[in-house]
């Protein structure tokens, strides 16, 4: 496990995206358990991508212009939608604040999947970032792939809880002023459409 390979990684997942605002917007409205499944769900929603990157998927979509779209609007309008949901869930902040109500943690982590799922330059990211720290004529090759992809989903997995845990530390002197509610509402509804925005224009 080299360095290189530690320190990359570390850049790539502690760099704000989908998973980060998905992560702090849980922590906020639900608190550090929410915040903790959310990132949970992140790092779950690796592993098709991971898979995809061994099975060759990856190279497909890199040739396939037709598959990458559709994959990329998928994630595009999965994002808008998360924005919409951001908006519109005013009275979850309200029951989370003032009566602990749980939202069920299977749905917390199926929408951290999902977004990451529906990203398909993280498949891509993958196809050309593993390759450089396998040797391809080595024997053991793909273990060792499937190791530093592991490592990966394990350090996207603690960074993005320790946003959470951060984020859920301060949510008391937040959930109690409703106007920053608001505020962090709208915020976090514009993270998603301005990364939406961003997928939309991505080339391959």
């Amino acid at each position: 496990m080299s360095l290189a390979f530690l320190l990359t990684t570390f850049v790539v997942v502690a760099t704000p995206g989908t998973g980060v605002v998905y992560t702090l917007a849980a922590a906020l409205s639900r608190g550090r358990r929410a915040s903790v499944v959310a990132a949970l769900g992140c790092a779950l929603g690796i592993v098709p991508h991971l898979l995809a990157t061994v099975t060759g998927v990856a190279a497909v979509l890199h040739a396939s212009a037709t598959a990458f779209q559709v994959l990329k609007y998928a994630g595009v309008a999965y994002l808008l939608y998360m924005a919409w949901a951001t908006l519109r869930d005013r009275e979850t902040l309200t029951v989370a604040a003032e009566r602990g109500k749980p939202v069920p943690a299977g749905r917390v982590i199926l929408r951290g999947v999902l977004i990451n799922i529906l990203n398909p330059k993280l498949t891509l990211f993958f196809f050309a970032f593993l390759p450089q720290f396998v040797d391809p004529g080595q024997t053991g090759a793909l273990p060792r792939m499937l190791l530093l992809g592991g490592v990966f989903m394990a350090v996207t997995f603690v960074v993005f809880a320790a946003y959470g845990v951060l984020a859920a530390s301060v949510r008391s002197h937040v959930v109690s002023r409703p106007r920053v509610m608001a505020w962090l509402r709208r915020s976090f509804a514009g993270s998603f459409v301005a990364l939406g925005v961003k997928l939309a224009f991505t080339a391959r």
